[in-house]
């Protein structure tokens, strides 16, 4: 339920603009504006009229509840994750043809059930469950519901689950995986999953934010690491901000990395068309995912080395920062 601020005053009071949507009992949607003058009304408003559209909500369908959370949702996080949101819900949740207030233990916990029997990994139920209850806490929030009933059906569990151990090479391993890597580009003479995952080690930067690198984010000895590329939006790569906004900086190269990336240039320079707006790592287009992965399982086997994910060169970086 938004704000607004016109701008405008009435006897030194600011005018606002309070605004709410609702479904009815039939389940068609209506919005409702109120004037307001100064905040301290329009908080007062907006608490009147959350109270009057929660008394409505409680015919709210799953799927309507789904479409208010994710309406309320685009602009608090990054599209990425929005997007993830949205297809697990509509996927998962949103088949459950109920309303919120008929939702209770054992109705959930015969959807938990349906979601058990499907040919899914641990992993991706739990996703679902987390997804799930966020939008049931949104509706606490909202005063839609009195509390969430998910909570007492509980996450999904595995019997043989063992705590997850952090994944790393130390900086012994990594020399190895480094010249495996090396040796492999020198083979295929394509060396753009080796400054891959160079920069993963050295930087510590997320899959994404490589993908998104350009030679026009590295000055000297400094890379500026600004956004992050998604290939999983719609289809279709998609660049966003950095994960938060502590993500959004400059990093400090080690002269290792400095080395690796300078002889990359001179290699890029010798396409045409070649400019510094094209990727660090794919020239016109950014590595693919599924590529990446395997080319990382391949130098892990060369190495003789335990495979580890992308993500986790990020601890191998943080153990290994003495390594020169």
């Amino acid at each position: 339920m938004p704000i607004y601020n016109t701008g405008k005053k009435k006897d030194g009071l600011t005018k606002y603009r309070v605004r709410v949507n609702y479904t009815d009992e039939l389940g068609k949607a209506h919005s409702m504006t109120r004037i307001a003058y100064g905040q301290e009304e329009a908080k007062r408003l907006e608490a009147s009229l959350t109270r009057n559209d929660s008394k409505a909500a409680c015919n709210l369908t799953v799927s309507e509840l789904i479409d208010r959370y994710l309406a309320a949702k685009k602009y608090e996080v990054r599209e990425s994750t929005l997007d993830k949101s949205r297809r697990i819900l509509n996927r998962y949740v949103r088949p459950l043809d109920y309303r919120i207030s008929k939702l209770n233990v054992a109705v959930l916990t015969k959807w938990k059930q349906g979601i058990d029997d499907l040919d899914l990994s641990i992993v991706m139920k739990k996703n679902i469950y987390k997804e799930f209850k966020a939008v049931l806490n949104w509706a606490v929030k909202m005063e839609y519901l009195p509390s969430n009933p998910l909570q007492k059906v509980g996450n999904f569990r595995d019997a043989y689950e063992q705590k997850r151990t952090i994944q790393f090479y130390t900086p012994e391993e990594y020399k190895r995986y480094a010249a495996a890597a090396l040796q492999i580009a020198t083979e295929i003479d394509f060396y753009d999953f080796y400054v891959f995952f160079s920069i993963a080690y050295y930087t510590g930067a997320r899959k994404g934010e490589i993908h998104a690198l350009k030679w026009t984010d590295l000055d000297g000895s400094e890379l500026h690491i600004s956004k992050s590329l998604n290939q999983k939006l719609h289809g279709e790569d998609r660049i966003t901000p950095p994960k938060n906004q502590s993500s959004n900086r400059t990093v400090q190269l080690p002269e290792p990395l400095i080395e690796i990336l300078a002889e990359h240039y001179e290699r890029g320079k010798q396409y045409k068309g070649f400019c510094d707006d094209f990727y660090i790592c794919g020239g016109m287009r950014p590595l693919r995912d599924s590529s990446l992965s395997k080319m990382n399982f391949d130098i892990a086997a060369r190495a003789g080395l335990h495979h580890i994910r992308i993500h986790d060169f990020r601890h191998s970086h943080a153990c290994g920062r003495c390594l020169n």
